[in-house]
């Protein structure tokens, strides 16, 4: 019984991959096609033609390098974002005081357009790469701190009751009850809100373009080099994709019972 439920499993696994690879070629074939259908490659270029502009990007751009500047600017904005957003949203959550005083401040500033702020960052940090890190910190935390106050507010009310019960003191349920459900829950978000700082790295990467992904994508587009374009995005959506999957891989180790 055992042997078959594995082999159905793995046969529900190749079904997925197949058609996910299905899925793929079909988009291909349908930007194929629409670029045909258009007749300049000024405005769609071709798939192939995207290809051919990885030669391009790898030998003349440096392709690897300023992808490199890129994920280390989104995993410094990353770490800084969750250091500052974490602690200040269990304080917000945990202490009625302090979300009466600041949670309605703080949710508005998600309607803060964070593209209209590069000025002030400029002001702030300069435009170097302390300004870009503190610009992506910024861009995740507006999303991740109301987000940390909402699991803390949806934990079930009967765990700190029981804790309390138990002859807990409220660090003690903070540590025991709160802290272990609240980031279970929170490693998902975050690894879903790390998306957001790929969104927002041209914004950075244009001030001064010293490199980075976002500095290449903007030099192409001036030069109208969509071909570049298209190949520098289908980079950023692979990277992206890797570390979505790093990250997931570290949930599994660190929640295992999450997965069970």
């Amino acid at each position: 019984m055992k042997e078959f439920f594995e082999l159905r499993g793995e046969l529900n696994k190749n079904k997925t991959l197949t058609l996910q690879i299905a899925g793929f070629l079909i988009l291909v074939i349908i930007w194929q096609l629409t670029s045909m259908f258009i007749g300049s490659n000024a405005i769609l270029p071709p798939p192939l033609n995207v290809i051919t502009a990885f030669h391009e990007l790898h030998f003349n751009d440096f392709l690897l390098y300023n992808a490199s500047i890129s994920i280390k600017l989104n995993l410094l904005g990353f770490l800084e974002a969750v250091l500052i957003a974490v602690p200040l949203g269990f304080i917000l959550g945990l202490f009625p005081l302090f979300r009466e005083l600041f949670g309605k401040p703080i949710d508005a500033l998600r309607f803060v357009p964070l593209t209209a702020l590069t000025g002030l960052f400029i002001a702030w940090f300069g435009i170097e790469t302390n300004m870009k890190v503190q610009f992506l910190a910024f861009g995740i935390i507006v999303y991740l701190l109301p987000v940390v106050i909402q699991r803390i507010a949806e934990v079930e009310k009967v765990y700190p009751q029981t804790s309390y019960t138990l002859g807990a003191v409220k660090w003690q349920t903070i540590k025991s009850v709160y802290f272990p459900a609240v980031i279970a829950k929170v490693s998902d978000d975050i690894r879903v809100l790390t998306a957001i700082s790929w969104t927002y790295i041209i914004v950075p990467e244009m001030i001064n373009q010293n490199g980075g992904v976002g500095a290449m994508i903007f030099k192409s587009a001036r030069q109208s080099r969509l071909d570049k374009v298209f190949a520098i995005l289908i980079v950023i959506v692979i990277i992206g994709f890797l570390q979505d999957r790093l990250f997931k891989w570290l949930d599994k180790k660190l929640f295992p019972y999450k997965y069970i």
